[in-house]
């Protein structure tokens, strides 16, 4: 079972997610906490897979939280979970290692999709703001907030790889890369896989950051 932590400052939410994930038989729920602080002393007994963390809570918001569970542990995967109201948050959020970006008004079945994808290694952005996450990605390029670009890095990198990277900077899914370039969905896994290891890069989202640098989204 993949454990899932659930913070957020609202009761009816942090309810009804643990009743829905709980029953599903594929999650298990260790924990819920109204704020990043209960956040960081309840996961000490319980380290879990995944975090669904609230961007707005008390005492400590999930932005710093999220850098304070991954300076930890590193290993435990965030979804952000957020309306969007403030740019800001979820841009110092990506800086310090969500890996998800969903809307609290997503599906129930497409958050179950979103935590397993996520799991999995991968990075999650919710197809409604997945444009405005790429203006973000912008932003830290353009600030030179995260990485560097190295132009050697991806010397290594095959044609078709490259046509992938370039995908990825646009802010297209999986499947959407693989309509696009006429592949299945496990070719470009692999070759999501082998890019993120010839640049050694984190996960997908450091790559569309790095290919908004190297200017591969126009």
């Amino acid at each position: 079972m993949i454990k899932v932590f659930i913070a957020d400052d609202q009761q009816l939410i942090r309810e009804s997610l643990k009743l829905y994930l709980d029953s599903t038989g594929e999650f298990l729920v260790t924990g819920t906490a109204e704020n990043g602080k209960d956040v960081l002393s309840a996961i000490e007994k319980d380290v879990p897979d995944i975090i669904l963390m609230d961007i707005r809570m008390p005492f400590l918001d999930g932005v710093e939280c999220t850098k304070l569970v991954k300076q930890k542990y590193p290993q435990t995967k965030i979804i952000i979970l957020t309306t969007f109201d403030d740019d800001e948050y979820v841009y110092n959020a990506l800086k310090h290692g969500a890996s998800g970006y969903l809307l609290k008004g997503i599906a129930l079945d497409a958050l179950r999709d979103a935590i397993r994808t996520v799991y999995s290694g991968q990075a999650m952005i919710n197809p409604d703001i997945a444009s405005k996450v790429l203006n973000l990605f912008y932003k830290m390029a353009n600030e030179g907030s995260v990485m560097s670009p190295s132009a050697k890095k991806g010397e290594n990198l095959t044609e078709s790889e490259w046509k992938v990277v370039r995908q990825v900077a646009k802010g297209l899914s999986n499947k959407e890369i693989a309509d696009t370039l006429c592949l299945s969905e496990g070719t470009v896994r692999n070759y999501m896989s082998a890019i993120l290891d010839k640049l050694e890069l984190r996960d997908r989202t450091q790559l569309a950051i790095w290919a908004v640098q190297m200017s591969l989204s126009v």
